[in-house]
Parts: C-alpha cells; sequence; structure tokens
C-alpha cells in the first residue's frame, strides 16, 4: 500500500484511482527512458538539440514543425528574405535543421522562422529561442542570436538552499525599482538583493522570467518559454544576479509556468506551423475559459520533452534552485477548478482529473530533482488535491511544497468581515495550522494576489486612506495605530506556526501603501504603481520602517530555534472571550491578546517549568508599539504541586491588549 493511503486511511475508498495514476507514471517514465536505458535527464535534453548552436564547423538550427512544408531562417543576415542559403531541410520524425558556416550569422543578429505550410505561411519565433528582444519603436518580437565572446563563469558552482526554515521574498525584476521604469536585473542586484539579504530571507522567488510580450501580465502569458525576459537585461547579467545571491547564501527559485502559453501567434506558439494544437488541446479544451490564453496537451510526448527540457534549462543555464509552478489548479481538473467545491475527497477522483497534467507534474518533480536533489519545488494549489507535496514513491506528485492558499483567503474574510472584538484566537491558530501532516506547506499572509489592482493589501484593509494623511510619526490616528499593531501579530502568527516556509511579497513587509497596476491604455501607460516605494521604509519620519524592522526581528527570531519548521506546534492555552492565545514550539512561547480594549495583568498559563525572557515584542517602541511592558525582566515560574507530574507550572505575565508577545524559555 502506498504510503499516502497509509498515512490517510479516509483514502482508502480511492485506492485505484491513487494507485492507477502512480502506475501510470510509472509506465510514461519508462517510455520516455526507453525502458530504464537512459534517465529523465538524459531525456530533457530538448535544449542542446533543437533551437540554435554555435558548433566547431559554425551554426545548427532544429526546430520541431510537423505540420510545415517548408521553413526559412530570416534575419538582419539576409534582409528578412527567404534565401535557399537559409532553407532548413526535413528530416525524421517532424524536425527540420539547417547546418551554416560560422560567417553566415553573427552575436546579436535577429532572426524569424518563415514557414509555410498547406494553405499559408507566417513568420514565427523559434519555440527553443533562447534570446527574444524588442524593437522599441515597431514593438516587434525577434529572436536574437546570443553568443558573446565571454561567456558568464560561475562563481559558485553548487548551491545547496537553507530550510531552516525556508524563507521566500516573492519579487519582480521590473518594478522592484523606485523609479517610474523597468527596473533591470543588474539594479536589481545593486540596490534591493542586499535589502533582502539584510532581512533575512534566504530566497528568492522571481516572477516573470519566462519572456511575455505583455509586461502587464505579471509574466504569465508566457510566449518564449527558454528566454529569459530581455525587459530587465542581458543573460548574463542575470546569472550575475542568481549567482551574487548565491554567494550571499540566498537561493533563486523561479515562478514557472506551465499551466498555459499566450494565445499570440506571431510571438507565441498558438500556431506554430498551421497547426493550432501542436503544442495545445484540440477542441474545447484548447482554450482556458478564464484566462484567454492555451492549454497544453500533457498527452502529447514531444510536449512533455519540450516543457520537461524547460525545467532542466533553466537549471543547467541560470542555476536556478528551483521552480513555484503557477496555475497546478488549473492542470489538475478538466474544470480548471472553475466554480468547484472541493467539499471532500471524492471531489479528487470523480473523473474530473487531468491524468496527463499530473503525469507530466509528476514527472517534472522526478527530474528536477534528479537534476538538483536540493532543488526546492512549489505547487500553487487551491484546491486540496491529496499527495501534491508527498514523495512520488510514496504515491505522491513530488513537490517539497505546497502554497497555504487558505491562510491569506482567511485574513482576508476576517477582516472585512468581523470586528476586532469578534476575531476568535481558537479559530485563528486552526486555519494557521490546518494542513496535512505529511506535506510541508509554505504559509503566507499575502504575495502578489492581494497587492493586484483592484485589491487591497492587508495594511490598506486595516488602515485605509489614513494611509495618506497619518503616517507620519506623531500625527497617527487610532486607525494607524490598530492597523500596525495587527499588522505585526497577523504576520507573527503566520510565521511562526509553519511546518515548511513563509513567503512574502515585496515591500508588503513595511506595508506599502499603493497596489500594483502595470502600464496600460486605462492608465496612460504609466509606471506610478508598478514600482515600491523604499524611500518610504528608509524615512525614519515615517511609520513605515516600524514594520519592515519588526519583520527583520521575527525572521531572526524564528530562525535563532534550529529546524523550527519541524518542531512541534503546542498549544498551550486559548480563550476566545479573552481574545488569548499561547502556543510553544521548542523553546519559544508565543503569546497574542487579539482583545482591542483589554489588557490582563497576571494572566496565567502552565508551561515548562524554568525561566522565560522576552525576545520579541510587537509592542516594543522599537517596532511602533507603546512599550507598555519591561521586556527587561524575567519571568520565572511558580511551582504548582498539582502539575507536579507533568513537570508544568505557572506562568503569569502582563498583557497589553492588542500585542503579542515571543519569550524564551531557559530550563
Amino acid at each position: 500500500m502506498l504510503n499516502l493511503i497509509k498515512n490517510d486511511p479516509w483514502l482508502e475508498p480511492y485506492a485505484d484511482a491513487i494507485n492507477g495514476r502512480h502506475d501510470f507514471v510509472l509506465r510514461k517514465e519508462k517510455e520516455l527512458t526507453q525502458n530504464g536505458k537512459q534517465t529523465l535527464s538524459d531525456f530533457a535534453c530538448g535544449h542542446l538539440f533543437f533551437g540554435l548552436h554555435q558548433t566547431e564547423k559554425g551554426w545548427v538550427f532544429r526546430e520541431w514543425a510537423p505540420n510545415a512544408s517548408k521553413i526559412y531562417l530570416i534575419g538582419t543576415f539576409n534582409g528578412w528574405k527567404d534565401d535557399k542559403q537559409y532553407a532548413l531541410k526535413a528530416k525524421k520524425n517532424g524536425v527540420w535543421e539547417i547546418e551554416l558556416p560560422q560567417n553566415a550569422i553573427h552575436h546579436e543578429d535577429l532572426y524569424k522562422l518563415h514557414i509555410y505550410w498547406e494553405g499559408g505561411n507566417g513568420e514565427r519565433i523559434p519555440a527553443w529561442a533562447t534570446r527574444v528582444v524588442q524593437d522599441e519603436q515597431t514593438h516587434i518580437f525577434s529572436a536574437q542570436v546570443w553568443e558573446p565572446e565571454k561567456q558568464y563563469v560561475f562563481k559558485v558552482k553548487k548551491f545547496r538552499p537553507k530550510r531552516s526554515p525556508l524563507l521566500i521574498y516573492e519579487c519582480h525584476i521590473g518594478m522592484a525599482q523606485a523609479e517610474e521604469k523597468v527596473g533591470s536585473y543588474v539594479e536589481f542586484k545593486e540596490k534591493i538583493l542586499p535589502r533582502i539579504a539584510k532581512a533575512g530571507y534566504n530566497c528568492i522567488q522571481i516572477m516573470a522570467i519566462q519572456e511575455h510580450p505583455y509586461y502587464g501580465s505579471f509574466g504569465y502569458h508566457v510566449s518564449s518559454f527558454f528566454a529569459a525576459s530581455s525587459r530587465f537585461g542581458t543573460p548574463e547579467e542575470l546569472k550575475d544576479l542568481i549567482d551574487t545571491a548565491h554567494q550571499q547564501g540566498i537561493a533563486v527559485i523561479m515562478d514557472i509556468v506551465h499551466s498555459h502559453a499566450v494565445k499570440n501567434e506571431l510571438e507565441g506558439l498558438g500556431n506554430f506551423a498551421g497547426d493550432p494544437c501542436q503544442y495545445f488541446y484540440a477542441g474545447g479544451r484548447r482554450e482556458h475559459p478564464a484566462w484567454d490564453s492555451l492549454c497544453f496537451d500533457y498527452g502529447k510526448n514531444e510536449v512533455l520533452h519540450f516543457l520537461l527540457s524547460n525545467c532542466k534549462f533553466w537549471m543547467d543555464e541560470y542555476h536556478f534552485d528551483g521552480f513555484r509552478f503557477d496555475g497546478v489548479t488549473s492542470m489538475l481538473y478538466y474544470s480548471h477548478g472553475l466554480g468547484e467545491a472541493f467539499m471532500g475527497y471524492g471531489d479528487y477522483y470523480n473523473g474530473n482529473e487531468d491524468d496527463n497534467a499530473i503525469c507530466y507534474l509528476t514527472l517534472a518533480n522526478k527530474l528536477i530533482h534528479q537534476v538538483h536533489p536540493n532543488a526546492i519545488t512549489i505547487a500553487e494549489e487551491v484546491s486540496g488535491m491529496p499527495g501534491l507535496a508527498l514523495k512520488v514513491e510514496d504515491g505522491g506528485y513530488g513537490f517539497d511544497y505546497r502554497m497555504a492558499m487558505n491562510i491569506p483567503d482567511y485574513w482576508i474574510k476576517t477582516i472585512k468581515e468581523l470586528r476586532d472584538e469578534d476575531w476568535k484566537p481558537s479559530s485563528l491558530f486552526w486555519e494557521v495550522t490546518n494542513r496535512r501532516q505529511d506535506e510541508k506547506t509554505i504559509s503566507y499572509v499575502e504575495s502578489h494576489d492581494q497587492a493586484l489592482v483592484g485589491d487591497k493589501t492587508v495594511i490598506f484593509r486595516l488602515i485605509d486612506a489614513d494611509m495618506y494623511w497619518h503616517m507620519q510619526k506623531g500625527d497617527e490616528s487610532d486607525l494607524v495605530h490598530r492597523g500596525i499593531a495587527l499588522h505585526k501579530m497577523i504576520r507573527l502568527l503566520t510565521a511562526s506556526t509553519i511546518n515548511g516556509g513563509y513567503l512574502n511579497f515585496m515591500g508588503n513587509e513595511f506595508g506599502h501603501p499603493e497596489w500594483i497596476d502595470f502600464p496600460r491604455q486605462g492608465n496612460n501607460w504609466s509606471y506610478k504603481y508598478a514600482r515600491r516605494q523604499w524611500d518610504l521604509t528608509d524615512n525614519k519620519n515615517l511609520n513605515y520602517h516600524y514594520l519592515g524592522d519588526f519583520d527583520e526581528a521575527m525572521i531572526q527570531t524564528l530562525c535563532s530555534i534550529p529546524r523550527i519548521q519541524s518542531s512541534k506546534v503546542r498549544e498551550i492555552w486559548h480563550n476566545d472571550g479573552d481574545q488569548v492565545l499561547a502556543y510553544m514550539r521548542d523553546d519559544l512561547l508565543f503569546v497574542f491578546n487579539f482583545n482591542p480594549c483589554k489588557s490582563f495583568t497576571d494572566y496565567g498559563f502552565l508551561v515548562p517549568r524554568g525561566s522565560y525572557e522576552v525576545v520579541l515584542n510587537t509592542d516594543n517602541p522599537a517596532y511602533g508599539g507603546y512599550g507598555n511592558t519591561d521586556d527587561s525582566i524575567r519571568h520565572f515560574t511558580m511551582f504548582d504541586p498539582v502539575h507536579k507530574r507533568y513537570h508544568k507550572e505557572w506562568l503569569k505575565l502582563y498583557i497589553p491588549a492588542r500585542t503579542a508577545i515571543v519569550l524564551k524559555r531557559h530550563k
């Protein structure tokens, strides 16, 4: 019996489906690896065969286009005209090839394919192109020959990501700058990376790396899957950024998009060689009903080859340490999860699941960890599919972590719908610890999703318009004081109860006030809201830095306990009437008083005997608090003969209203 079922007996009625999916993966892997004659890693080397490559004799270019009748390589080197010298030859299995002398093309030349098929023809960017640029005047995209004489040499040859715990800083290169423009890889390395390192995060998750025609898509409508977006700079500059991060002990994972592709035909794969379904499903399954995009046909071995090679390419070529897979829910189900409630286990095994996509995701995880045993893979998945973050051999899909997407939704719902007096600590605690015990999660209060135009960040939900008028020190309104206090408490409760990792979107740690709105016609193509206002947290006359300083202190506190993410979260006490919650992790005691108006004197808990010192306090004036307690005092437990056998004693504390305190136990 697979461990997925052993770990959860409630899954036994669905054993046939679970075993069937597992066996399907094993059969497909056997097929792709020629009955084990090669590895998945050997199979996923399409990027070394297809596309443009320099050889000892000159150049070789290959493309998969089974529906094509003629293909020409066109570009700046031949006036963008069909030329017999640049005609590709048809090989087996839909592969086209051309070999060229060294002087036929040069570094930085622009090129495309002119593909002919029965009844039509068109210019296309090669599917395996590793460099794609946009003309500033015409806005037309073209592939670019990229073979600089001086290749980037990584200083860090092998990097092992830290996971104790995994602390992820989600970021976007283009909007990371304070200036109203598109930021660069170099600027991010020089200006933003030092901030991330100082804040204590040990992993950056970079969005929008794969080339995409529309900047405002946030990188989720990908056109060229093997090309790092040239908006932000050159391949060498991205490699330098990743290498520099590694030198500072920071892992780099990529927000990879294999759940769908842009519909564009000129820039993307939408109608590559006169066959709209070369890469995508046919019929009604071809188009995604909610995203205006195309859905890959994961049942085709050629598509598996393309996507698996894409995973390996980014690790081999750029030294990415792993991936956060976008839109996994959409991949898992024929319905894309739209309109589904997912109320019981039967909803995961009712025939609505795309076994081809499940097989691809499982193979991708096997491949990634075969290439880089310490790689990090994270699934963005909202339905709760069992086994997603369980090892493949245990019957799972092989992800290291799954996003705890219930948590941000819960915080938003709580802030929107409940008065402060109605926040129940028992409910809060249950929500942040509600997860499958055999799967690791990434907990977070808000990601980029909650910061997009039309939505609101947590700080803006708490403070609203007072963000604009009362964030200066000495001029705070009651709403600002409330927002600052709850912002810290919400983050501390979420981060301190993780069982895998914690994620923050850039700027949210200091309460960035503006939503994200990329340049578009509706805002006159403005970059005003597609940036981060770092000056707000740098200005010590404003309250923003308090939140950033607290975030840094919180991370330091969590990292003070080795492997805190693996330690048990032990509830000590909750009282919904008082709105008080207490729990321990290792020797750290976390005490929360969510009561908006009641402070408690000599509030007692039964805890392991010893002395306790305050190591973090949201009410500390250094973090924008009132300083209502003396944190230099060491608190000693008091003997109680009734609880002697349990080695528990009473700890009594003063807990001010709307504060959280972290104490460290000394035995």
